[in-house]
C-alpha cells in the first residue's frame, strides 16, 4: 500500500515539474540596466522593457504574443535587449541606469509606472528613445506600435 502511494506521489511530482508555470511567458529579468542597455546600443537599438506583474494576464499576453517572437524575428533579434522588470519585484535587486543599487519595484515607480503592462524603449543612458506603450491596446494594431518605436528608437540612437 505505501509503495502504491509512494508510486503515485512520484508522479504528481514528475507531472507537476513537467507542467507549464503561470511564469512560462517570462523573459529575463533586467539586472543591470546600465549594462543592458549599452549592449543594445552597440547592437544599434534599444533596450525594451516590459513592466510587469505576477498577477497581470495583460501582460502574460503582451510577452507572450508580441516580446517573444519580436525577439525571434531575424529583422530585430540582433538589434534589441528585451528584459523584464516586475512592478511587485519589492526584493528583487536591479542595478539602476547611472549604476545604482536598486530594485525592480523602485525602478518602475521611479518611471512612474502605475499600471502594466508598460513596454518602455531606453538608450544607453537611460533616455526613452520613443513613446512607451501601455496597456495591451488592441491586437491587430499592436504588432506595429511595437514595430515603429523599435524603429523610433534604433532612429533616435542614430543622432547625435
Amino acid at each position: 500500500m505505501i509503495r502504491r502511494w509512494t508510486g503515485l506521489l512520484g508522479g504528481l511530482i514528475l507531472a507537476w515539474l513537467a507542467a507549464p508555470s503561470l511564469g512560462a511567458t517570462d523573459l529575463p529579468a533586467a539586472v543591470d540596466l546600465r549594462a543592458e542597455a549599452a549592449q543594445a546600443a552597440r547592437s544599434g537599438g534599444p533596450l525594451i522593457v516590459i513592466y510587469s506583474r505576477q498577477d497581470c494576464k495583460y501582460c502574460e499576453a503582451v510577452k507572450r504574443d508580441y516580446l517573444k517572437p519580436l525577439g525571434a524575428n531575424p529583422r530585430f533579434r540582433d538589434l534589441v535587449v528585451i528584459r523584464q522588470i516586475n512592478q511587485d519585484g519589492e526584493t528583487q535587486a536591479l542595478t539602476d541606469f547611472k549604476g545604482g543599487a536598486s530594485t525592480h519595484a523602485r525602478i518602475a515607480t521611479a518611471e512612474k509606472v502605475k499600471l502594466v503592462p508598460v513596454v518602455a524603449f531606453y538608450g544607453p543612458d537611460g533616455r526613452q528613445l520613443a513613446t512607451p506603450i501601455v496597456g495591451a491596446r488592441l491586437p491587430d494594431f499592436y504588432q506595429s506600435y511595437l514595430e515603429d518605436a523599435v524603429e523610433q528608437s534604433t532612429r533616435a540612437l542614430k543622432k547625435p
